[in-house]
């Protein structure tokens, strides 16, 4: 069994998407997020709360009382009875009032610490959200069906390979996308180290990537722009159907 890290973590990282086609392109930007405990978040001095919150709001359906009530409620929908014991989520935090996670992962155990499942919350720019569950193999690799709409130059066709192994002093995470044509359009990755989730670990975090989750929205937002005028065709984005665990 793998040793548990701990929480609560910050990762310094660098998150990179590698296209391929229909035309090459690569972006790449450096951030940092939380792996926490979600019966246990941070407990934060108060002048620096405003820099780390941890809201139910944005997760799942947004209206659970907690992130474990969202889950819950989720896993109970999915027939998952196996994760009753701890959880740990890997998230950007609520910064000065602005989140956007484009993918929330949550690493579920059972009563006895074993993995049971891992579930992958995906927003898009649009307010969507969607949630994956993955029963991971031993080295943290999963398939799973493309079933949300998430970049405007993708239809919503294919499959995802992730490979998600628990954050320990690296965080090594890959999630690529993969048609059936056997093309493999879309390869993501997000790469850190561990350091302390302390005070001179946060401020540290906060002065090198200022305003980080709104710069993920902006950095999302621009090289969608690069890509249409690189020529990329924007996909016609379908109505979403109601999502299950997601009210």
């Amino acid at each position: 069994m793998t040793p548990a890290p701990d929480v609560p973590s910050l990762y310094a990282c660098e998150v990179a998407h590698v296209r391929t086609v229909p035309l090459g392109h690569t972006l790449r930007r450096r951030t940092y997020l939380w792996l926490v405990d979600i019966d246990d978040l941070p407990r934060l001095p108060r002048f620096l709360r405003p820099l780390a919150r941890f809201d139910a709001r944005d997760h799942f359906g947004g209206g659970a009382p907690t992130i474990r009530a969202g889950l819950d409620s989720f896993l109970r929908r999915q027939d998952v009875t196996d994760a009753d014991g701890r959880v740990l989520m890997l998230a950007h935090a609520r910064v000065f009032h602005h989140v956007f996670n484009p993918l929330t992962l949550y690493w579920c155990h059972d009563r006895t610490g074993r993995p049971a499942c891992v579930v992958a919350e995906v927003h898009n720019t649009y307010g969507g959200r969607h949630c994956y569950l993955l029963r991971p193999d031993a080295d943290g690799r999963a398939d799973v069906a493309k079933t949300f709409y998430v970049s405007p130059f993708f239809d919503v066709e294919g499959s995802y390979r992730m490979r998600l192994p628990l954050p320990a002093e690296r965080l090594d995470l890959s999630v690529q996308l993969r048609h059936e044509d056997g093309s493999r359009p879309l390869t993501a990755t997000v790469r850190g180290r561990r350091r302390p989730a302390d005070v001179s670990g946060l401020l540290t975090a906060t002065l090198s990537h200022p305003w980080s989750t709104l710069a993920v929205t902006l950095g999302i937002r621009w090289h969608g722009i690069r890509l249409h005028l690189k020529g990329l065709p924007v996909r016609p984005r379908p109505v979403p159907p109601t999502r299950e665990g997601m009210l």
